[in-house]
């Protein structure tokens, strides 16, 4: 059996989607999974092992290029899938394996795509109130309920993946690391601010921590921020878009434990089962949360949040800015080993 996933277009997403990835598997022994999926998300999927190869897939957000995915549907026709799981509920998504002939197209009915997709689901929101239950869900029959529980997320990095990264770095790793990852790709209500990290740094400076951020390019002045306003003689390493995300992963990995806002990186480190807090402010863990024992979420439960905005709508950010660093803190050090 060979099949194709067609895969989201987030790193959280993505990570939240291995669950099915296992189920299917399970289901079906020698399968062949392979993945379509936006490079920016490739490294994640590259330490799964459940995917055997990813093809890349070129397009933009929002973009259509329809002569392209013909081309690309061409090209996927001739491998012989026999089954594709088409993760995005978007029209565009469903198009490639339409038009490559595969077989069965599996996916939620979503923009309404009826001739699109053939092993159609209905979500229901209450029985699937999480993302990955969504995801999983693809892998039954139509209408047939989810077994729980789902297994977790398990992203690979071995030691020599982590040593070799740290080398090419030119990183020496702390006896005790804390790892933040400061930012949130969805927006400004989801990121704890950077004098909070700062205080947090400190104090974990004077217990003996060396601190690293990460990030994309994106996230670069937010860890500038950071550092400029911890202590100035024991300074977190701003390590913000200075890192492939492979290179993330890995050191992720090393940490003793991570600090994340609601993002990718934070369901990364939960796949790697790293101790983990969870930073949630107009988000809720409800539907992404971090699927891991090892994960704590911190969240203010305000009347006025989760919101799901980007921007605080209010225009006071109380969900993040009143979560006080302390109570971080002493998170942080009750899931510090030993």
């Amino acid at each position: 059996m060979k099949a194709l996933i067609v895969a989201p277009s987030w790193i959280g997403d993505t990570v939240l989607a291995q669950a099915l990835f296992m189920r299917l598997h399970e289901q079906t022994p020698h399968l062949q999974l392979d993945a379509l999926a936006p490079r920016w998300v490739a490294p994640v999927l590259e330490r799964m092992p459940e995917i055997a190869q990813i093809i890349d897939s070129p397009f933009a957000h929002g973009e259509l290029s329809l002569k392209a995915r013909r081309r690309l549907a061409r090209q996927l026709a001739q491998n012989g899938y026999q089954r594709a799981y088409v993760l995005p509920n978007s029209i565009k998504s469903a198009l490639i394996p339409f038009i490559a002939d595969i077989p069965e197209r599996i996916g939620f009915v979503g923009e309404t795509r009826y001739g699109l997709i053939n092993r159609r689901h209905t979500l229901n929101k209450a029985l699937l109130p999480q993302m990955a239950e969504r995801f999983a869900q693809l892998a039954e029959t139509p209408g047939a309920p989810l077994p729980r529980p789902l297994p977790l997320p398990q992203l690979i990095s071995s030691s020599a993946q982590r040593a070799a990264t740290l080398s090419t770095l030119g990183l020496d790793l702390p006896e005790k690391l804390a790892v933040f990852c400061p930012g949130a790709e969805y927006g400004p209500a989801k990121r704890w601010p950077a004098r909070h990290f700062a205080t947090l740094a400190s104090s974990l400076a004077d217990q003996g921590y060396g601190v690293w951020l990460l990030g994309s390019a994106k996230d670069q002045a937010i860890g500038d921020q950071i550092v400029d306003q911890a202590d100035a003689a024991r300074p977190p390493r701003n390590l913000c878009g200075a890192t492939s995300l492979t290179q993330a992963i890995d050191l992720l990995a090393a940490a003793s434990f991570v600090v994340c806002n609601d993002s990718g990186l934070m369901h990364v480190a939960a796949a790697l089962g790293r101790p983990l807090i969870a930073v949630y402010g107009s988000s809720s863990p409800g539907f992404t949360p971090p699927l891991s024992a090892q994960a704590t979420i911190i969240r203010l439960e305000l009347a006025c949040s989760p919101c799901f905005q980007r921007e605080c709508p209010l225009g006071h950010l109380d969900c993040l800015n009143k979560l006080d660093p302390q109570r971080v803190l002493d998170a942080c050090l009750l899931k510090a080993p030993g």
